[in-house]
């Protein structure tokens, strides 16, 4: 009797019900995300957000209220070190929207050839994209601190009804 496990695997007590669930603990996770995107840190990494003028205006019109004011604010972890999120602040309800996540690889690539002098090219690619959709929407832009990373920038904007 095989109970669908290879020979190596199978011992003299087999059973046919408990067989697939054993071989399926034992089997590699050719699935993982470290497998998948070669990271070899088991988170996956999605898609570069859209920094265009049209994306990101179609992502501010999609949140729920009124949009008064586009905020980009520092965020970081351990695996992707600091990224800025650009949002949508927003009244009735009040909160902050995040449009996108601009990481630093996806910041350069963005940005192409275009030197981002000394500022991180996460923050200078967030500081246009948000200046060119605050202009669109004619709401003000903040980056508190868009000249070092870090999330103890001064307060964030707050909406007003």
């Amino acid at each position: 009797m095989s109970c669908g496990m290879p020979a190596f695997r199978r011992s003299s007590s087999c059973s046919r019900s408990a067989a697939p669930a054993v071989w399926a603990s034992t089997k590699p996770n050719w699935s993982s995300t470290s497998d998948t995107y070669g990271t070899g840190t088991g988170i996956a990494r999605t898609a570069d957000s859209p920094l265009d003028l049209e994306s990101l205006g179609a992502r501010a019109a999609g949140v729920p209220g009124r949009v008064v004011a586009i905020e980009a604010v520092w965020d970081g972890d351990t695996v992707h070190d600091w990224f800025v999120l650009p949002l949508a602040v927003t009244a009735d309800p009040a909160g902050g929207h995040p449009l996108a996540t601009i990481y630093r690889d996806s910041a350069v690539r963005h940005l192409g050839d275009e030197d981002p002098g000394p500022l991180h090219p996460s923050a200078f690619a967030a500081d246009r994209a948000g200046r060119a959709l605050a202009a669109r929407l004619s709401v003000p832009f903040r980056f508190a601190g868009p000249d070092t990373p870090g999330d103890e920038a001064p307060g964030r904007l707050r909406a007003h009804g």
